[in-house]
């Protein structure tokens, strides 16, 4: 099978395409990526002589490029995205294009060319904020809060109208907080680690009520895996990691402090951003019906996640540097 894997130095799609050469040893793997702020070929520096690896320097939404490349491609996955909340809200044009746009120009290809799948990577922030108690699930109406959400929301029902309208063979899934190795500095597990590696203090939003489910890549990168190969098309699969008890944003902070040998005295509680969703929370039950559930727990995941960022300090200190010191103090207020 010849996968085309777009957004592949990113953080869960370098893992995946690391994930499916350790497993498949039939498969050939393109990736695709535009090499933006947040991708790194540093990610897959392990597997690039892999002769069953191929990286091409593209653009999504670039319709000449996309074509070029698909030559002789199978199934694509779609993982290419504008992805951070915050970045959003400071400018959302980025985000309209990529996952929107981009998402158009695949369809079209996938539609032209008879490629025979395409997955297509979202988020459950596209669900926006679920009551208490309460899950999501896939047929649930979609209630996006933030224009990153928006924007992946929008490249859902594209997806959904070309299945439709077209016969394009689309799947969807919608997976909950990833974190893990080779996550671009900026998304709170990461953001905090590496804050604290250097004996900074971490930003808390608001009260730090907030709740996410928390999923650690390798389960995310299984699921995309099972729903490749057992998905049907047409669907939406929700891959979360379902903790129980939920864990809120500052219950999470001190236990990343903890195991970063810090104290309490590193958290500085930062003025909340716009519309910050209070809790997302999603069933896993269909995903359960094709044979997957989570395997890592949180508190295994952060230990992992903490001792990667301890011994793998030169790749997120070339990083923290540049543009994104600016980036940071501009959200941040803080040097």
């Amino acid at each position: 099978m010849k996968l085309f894997i777009t957004g592949g130095a990113g953080f869960i799609g370098s893992n995946f395409i690391r994930h499916m050469l350790n497993k498949y040893d039939d498969y050939q793997i393109i990736n695709f990526d535009k090499l933006t702020y947040a991708g790194n070929l540093e990610n897959l520096k392990d597997i690039q002589d892999n002769p069953h690896y191929k990286f091409i320097k593209g653009d999504i939404c670039d319709e000449g490029q996309v074509r070029d490349a698909l030559d002789g491609v199978d199934v694509v996955i779609n993982f290419a995205a504008e992805s951070h909340v915050d970045r959003s809200i400071q400018n959302d044009e980025d985000f309209i294009k990529t996952d929107i746009f981009g998402v158009k120009i695949l369809l079209e290809a996938v539609r032209d060319l008879n490629i025979k799948k395409m997955i297509h990577i979202s988020t459950d922030e596209v669900y926006g904020d679920f009551a208490k108690g309460g899950f999501a699930k896939e047929d649930d109406s979609l209630h996006p809060s933030s224009p990153y959400s928006a924007s992946k929301a929008g490249g859902e029902m594209l997806c959904m109208a070309y299945k439709r309208t077209y016969g394009v063979p689309v799947i969807i899934t919608r997976s909950s907080n990833n974190y893990g190795p080779y996550q671009y500095p900026e998304k709170l597990i990461s953001l905090f680690i590496t804050n604290l590696l250097e004996d900074r203090k971490v930003p808390v939003y608001g009260d730090g009520a907030q709740i996410r489910d928390w999923l650690y890549v390798d389960d995310n990168c299984k699921g995309i895996d099972i729903v490749l190969h057992k998905g049907k098309i047409g669907e939406v699969y929700n891959i979360g990691a379902n903790q129980n008890p939920e864990v809120d944003n500052l219950t999470l902070t001190k236990r990343i402090i903890k195991a970063c040998g810090k104290d309490e005295s590193s958290i500085d509680y930062v003025k909340d951003r716009p519309g910050h969703d209070k809790r997302y929370a999603i069933d896993i039950s269909k995903m359960k019906s094709l044979d997957w559930k989570p395997e890592v727990n949180i508190e295994d995941g952060l230990t992992k996640t903490v001792n990667w960022y301890i011994n793998n300090k030169e790749w997120w200190k070339k990083i923290k540097s540049g543009e994104y010191k600016k980036y940071y103090k501009n959200q941040y207020k803080s040097d």
